[in-house]
Parts: structure tokens; sequence; C-alpha cells
């Protein structure tokens, strides 16, 4: 862990600590067991509740250690919680379901955000979807970005095979702001808000204004093995993240430091202005809504993200999450 991350996360613990922490951990409490939680992508807002829960000794609290993995050089939280190298991993809902069509016994325990956060980022003068018809989308490579594209356009009236689609990679924000594409597939949490800071208001277009129902985009993960063996330890460890949620919505400031520096980046306005967006998307903690879940599984095999619609019973244990709590 980077010295200048142990210090964010010791000045955010001690702050927390100070405003009433709960109880518990202390000298004579038991070793609080091990827990490995793979993220999915380079630390950013959407992950301040984990580094929370981590900064605060919450996780501690709940007699669980988590440890947070960063991905190497491309996102291997599925493969790690697969292998049971990681208990715990970060996903995106519909990697979950490709993951599972291809055979992955990997479970949903919760979710980070309880709405999509998947949007097509379009440059002024591009003002609906179908407007894209002739121009330029970048695509990923993801198979869910053509999906997506697809979708929004088709239900706002165009043809989506119209549209030229060019692969950028995780180039979005640069190809934008040069002109080289009309449009991306970006979460508009992140990629949105950087195109503001960088000076360009784009038009977003998202997903959830055309089609798709309210789901939660990004969520926790862990085997099913693990699961079975473990399963008082991932409760623990969602009631720390949840606590650690609420740390989030009392501390903002102090949050937007520990992702900063486990970022590696100076730009704390930025990190500060994505947190601000995605907040309100924290709540309710961690909940998984199984009518939420059944009207994103038809809409992902409508889409043709997956070929069969997913069997929300076996992908997604509901239960664990705490239940009657809030961030607010």
């Amino acid at each position: 862990m980077p010295r200048r991350l142990t210090i964010a996360l010791a000045a955010l613990a001690a702050l927390v600590a100070g405003c009433g922490a709960e109880p518990g951990g202390g000298p004579s409490a038991p070793a609080p067991h091990k827990l490995v939680l793979a993220l999915d992508f380079v630390p950013n807002a959407i992950h301040a509740p984990l580094f929370a829960a981590v900064a605060g000794h919450r996780d501690r609290q709940h007699g669980v250690a988590i440890q947070i993995r960063e991905p190497g050089s491309g996102p291997d939280s599925l493969k790690l919680v697969a292998t049971g190298r990681a208990q715990l991993g970060v996903l995106d809902i519909h990697d979950l379901a490709i993951a599972r069509e291809r055979g992955a016994d990997v479970v949903a325990i919760g979710a980070l955000v309880q709405r999509p956060l998947a949007a097509l980022a379009a440059r002024p003068g591009i003002d609906r979807p179908r407007d894209l018809e002739g121009r330029t989308v970048g695509v990923s490579g993801l198979p869910s970005d053509p999906a997506f594209l697809d979708a929004i356009v088709r239900d706002d009236g165009g043809d989506p095979a119209k549209v030229k689609q060019v692969t950028i990679g995780f180039s979005a924000v640069t190809r934008i702001l040069s002109g080289r594409v009309d449009a991306a597939p970006v979460f508009w949490n992140a990629e949105g808000v950087a195109l503001r800071r960088k000076g360009l208001t784009p038009n977003e277009f998202r997903v959830d204004d055309y089609g798709a129902p309210r789901y939660p985009e990004v969520v926790l993960i862990t085997s099913r093995a693990t699961l079975a063996h473990r399963r008082a330890d991932l409760r623990n460890a969602l009631q720390a993240i949840a606590a650690g949620e609420r740390d989030v919505a009392r501390h903002p400031e102090q949050a937007v430091k520990v992702v900063a520096d486990a970022a590696r980046t100076s730009d704390t306005a930025l990190v500060r202005a994505q947190l601000d967006a995605v907040r309100p998307a924290f709540d309710p903690p961690l909940r998984l809504d199984p009518a939420v879940l059944r009207r994103w599984a038809a809409f992902d095999a409508r889409i043709g993200i997956v070929r069969r619609r997913p069997d929300v019973a076996t992908a997604f244990d509901t239960s664990l999450a705490p239940r009657g709590v809030s961030v607010r």
C-alpha cells in the first residue's frame, strides 16, 4: 500500500474514531478474519465506501479485516473471485450476467450503487440519440457497448445500423474532446464528469431514460464456494461497507482524499465532483431488490447482452445485505 494512502487512511480513521465510531476491536477481541476484496478498475469515487470501511476500521469492528486489491494490467476481479484468491470482488452487473452464462459460478451479494450509470455522451449539437445516424461512435471493445448503443438509439426511433462504430478502448474522454468521435458509451458519473471538468458539456443519453429499468450497475460478488464456507464473514463485510457508506456521507472531504491517494492523483477536484455525482446512488446501502433484478434480467436478454435471461435466484443472494439502513 503506498505511503500516501496509508497516511490518508490513518487520518480518516482518526476522524471517524473521534466522531463516535462503534465500540469493538479492542485488545482482547478475537483476531479479525481476513477478506481480500478485488477492485474492478482503478480506485475511483464508486469505491469510496470500500476505502472508508477500511480507513475507519469498520471492518475490524465487525470481525473482518478487508484487504483491498487493486487491478493489475487489466480488470481481474472476476478471475480472482472465481479462483478463490479473493473472497469479494467489484463487478459490473452486465459482466456478472456474461460470466455466469459462460459458466462462472459467482454470486452477487450486494450493490454498490442503486441505479444504472451507463450513458452515451455526445458532443454538443447532437441533441438526441437518433441524431447519431451517419455519425461516428467510439466503443471500448466490451460486448456491452454495442448493445447499449443499439438499445438507446433504437428506443429513440433511430436505426443503429446507420451509426458508424469504431473501437477506441477506454479513451472516450480524449476522443470526444478531440472530435475524433461524436459520442461514446461512458459512465455519466466518471467520464461524463471528466468531460465537463475539461470544458465540454456533453449531451448525456442515460440508458434508464431510453428503455432500461432502474438497476444496480455495480455489484459485489463472491464465489459459490466462498458463500457456502464464509457466509458470516461476508455478511459482516457488508455491514462494514454499509458503515463506510455512512462515513462517506458524513465526511465526504476525507473520502475524497483517500480515493485520490488510492488513485495516485492530485486532482482532488475531479474526485470530489465524481463523488458528488455518484453519492445519491449509494442509498440504500448495498440493497438488492429481487423485483428490480428481474426487470434488469429481462432487459439484458432483450438487448442481447446475454442469450438467455439470467436466473436471478441463482445469480444473486439478497439475504446478506443489511436491511432498514440509509446513508442519510
